[in-house]
């Protein structure tokens, strides 16, 4: 039959209908880049002679269209037609989850109108005991000659008040106990219906299906693979670092932190991790033109129309932010944000494939990484790393000295900015961003305080005197003592600053008097003591075991004495 439908129409000129073949695909690997990733389908198709549709169904609504990439290999013989995606909509049906949440909110809107009933009848209570308490204190308007009944006694009134405040008490206290309850409930409530209006949302969901048209020469099994771009995937650099003192080493943990919010959960894949990126485009954006002209003043509308010169210069300003904005994106050039945030032993290491923009990091093994934007840890590489340690110091600011710990990154893979983790000696002591270190270059690690060695900063002398004939200046002087001691068993270096007075006018003078001017060094003639290029002045020494360094800071500052200058300590 269905080979003389096929005669028929083609004795009637129109053409045969294909039906599609549903492709059964399976998830096998995902690149993952700073803002998306290419995932790769793969299944194994039985392909008749001529020409074969295949479907893959319910794809993601949100894979880029133009990525679409097919390809195949096997015992047929074929060519590829054309590759196309459809956007379509699936029905949904409420799953189990969602009726055993409604039959929860049901019965949570039952306890709600349990506790509004009985709120009703405490009211009820509370309205007759102060009735009751009102009509025995009424003085009573019946005539002379009517029988009335006798007043309460006093007793009998001490009574009466105890019972009320009792009564009402015990009505009052448990309005307030279900005040609070149907607080609760009406929490719980509101929760339970944002569950459920995320599991219902809409009816109906937005899916994409993927047609192949195939020209079989031959008829055979062809092994398929079909790869597509899909946004809301992301991953970040971590790293855990490790400084052991002893042997002055950094054992350094790199690691990836991938996130996946899409529809489609990645279950057992080859994960690659990626640092290029793919949204910022091929090329340098152009330099838009830079005008500078003479500013318009624009008069009030009240009091002048809007001449053809102010509409020319409006309409030119429009079209330098159309194009502005056109070659940018509406983004500052110089401003281009960039794509984004203890130490478990693992022996496996990812391949490393240097690009010349970029690296791949192939993560040994399989990963599974659900479509739930919760972030997955993966291990990419670790690496052991000669250490140099160093303490620093700003007495001045703080009497403590700061451990900080520098190596050269030795691997054959950039170090991109990310969050990092240290510890000293096993104990956790900081928490840490590292910026992009490529191969060869140099980072340094912040440790923290460390009581190893005491700073101590002391105020000697500060002394005023006059200068010149006839008291015409002033001359203050500072005298500290900067002490620091080593209580470790090994020998430290201990770099720290101290700052001077810097002058901004000539008849101020500020003069070193110790150190001796002559036993500083510059940037080009590092001493033991530099100037650095801001003035300040940077001391780097070598303290042994035990050993304590006195250091004397001394300088002053003069002036006339007929002038007012401010910024001296007291």
């Amino acid at each position: 039959m269905k080979i003389i439908s096929m005669l028929l129409l083609s004795l009637l000129g129109l053409p045969a209908v294909i039906c599609a073949t549903p492709v059964e695909s399976i998830i096998t690997a995902a690149t993952v880049y700073s803002d998306r990733a290419v995932v790769t389908r793969t299944a194994t198709v039985d392909l008749k002679l001529g020409e074969n549709v295949l479907l893959f169904e319910h794809l993601p609504s949100s894979l880029m269209d133009e990525s679409l990439q097919f390809s195949g290999q096997g015992t047929a013989s074929a060519t590829i037609l054309d590759v196309n995606a459809e956007s379509t909509f699936l029905e949904t049906v409420p799953n189990e989850k969602a009726k055993a949440l409604e039959d929860e909110l049901r019965a949570n809107e039952e306890q709600i109108r349990a506790l509004d009933d009985r709120t009703a009848v405490l009211k009820d209570e509370r309205a007759f005991v102060k009735g009751m308490l009102t009509s025995s204190t009424e003085i009573s308007s019946a005539p002379r000659d009517a029988v009335v009944a006798a007043r309460p006694s006093l007793d009998d009134w001490q009574k009466l008040y105890a019972y009320s405040e009792e009564a009402l008490g015990k009505i009052a206290t448990e309005i307030r106990s279900i005040d609070d309850q149907r607080t609760d409930l009406t929490t719980k409530k509101d929760t339970i219906q944002k569950q459920l209006d995320g599991l219902h949302g809409s009816r109906t969901k937005n899916v994409k299906n993927v047609k192949v048209r195939i020209d079989a020469a031959t008829a055979g099994q062809l092994d398929v693979t079909l790869k597509y771009t899909i946004p809301r995937v992301s991953w970040t650099p971590s790293y855990n670092a490790r400084l052991n003192a002893d042997d002055r080493t950094i054992e350094l943990g790199y690691y990836g932190l991938v996130r996946n919010a899409t529809s489609e959960d990645w279950k057992d894949i080859a994960l690659t991790l990626s640092t290029a990126r793919p949204g910022l485009g091929g090329g340098a954006p152009e330099l838009p033109l830079w005008i500078v002209d003479v500013e318009q003043r624009e008069e009030p509308a009240m009091l002048a129309p809007f001449s053809a010169q102010a509409k020319s210069i409006a309409q030119s300003r429009a079209e330098r932010e159309q194009q502005f904005n056109t070659v940018t994106g509406g983004r500052a050039i110089a401003g281009l944000p960039l794509e984004k945030e203890p130490l478990e032993a693992f022996d496996m290491r990812a391949a490393v494939e240097m690009n010349a923009t970029s690296a791949t990091f192939k993560i040994p093994g399989t990963v599974s990484v659900p479509a739930n934007n919760s972030m997955q840890k993966v291990a990419i590489s670790s690496a052991k790393l000669a250490a140099t340690l160093q303490y620093e110091a700003t007495p001045k600011l703080m009497e403590t000295a700061f451990l900080s710990a520098s190596a050269v990154n030795t691997t054959d893979y950039p170090l991109l900015a990310g969050p990092m983790n240290t510890f000293l000696d096993g104990t956790f002591v900081a928490a840490s961003r590292i910026k992009t270190v490529m191969p060869g270059e140099k980072f340094v690690l912040h440790l923290g305080a460390d009581e190893g060695i005491t700073v101590k900063r002391k105020l000697v002398n500060r002394f005023s005197e006059n200068t010149g004939i006839a008291n015409g200046g002033r001359r203050v002087t500072y005298d500290y003592l900067l002490t620091f001691t080593n209580n470790k068993k090994t020998a430290e270096r201990v770099a720290f600053k101290e700052g001077l007075p810097v002058s901004r006018q000539e008849k101020i003078e500020v003069k070193l008097l110790a150190p001796d001017e002559e036993t500083v060094g510059t940037k080009d003639n590092p001493k033991e003591v530099t100037r650095d290029e801001d003035g300040k002045l940077v001391w780097r020494i070598d303290l042994k075991p035990a050993e304590k360094r006195e250091i004397p800071l001394k300088f002053s500052v003069s002036y006339p004495a007929d002038i007012s200058v401010r910024g001296l300590e007291q």
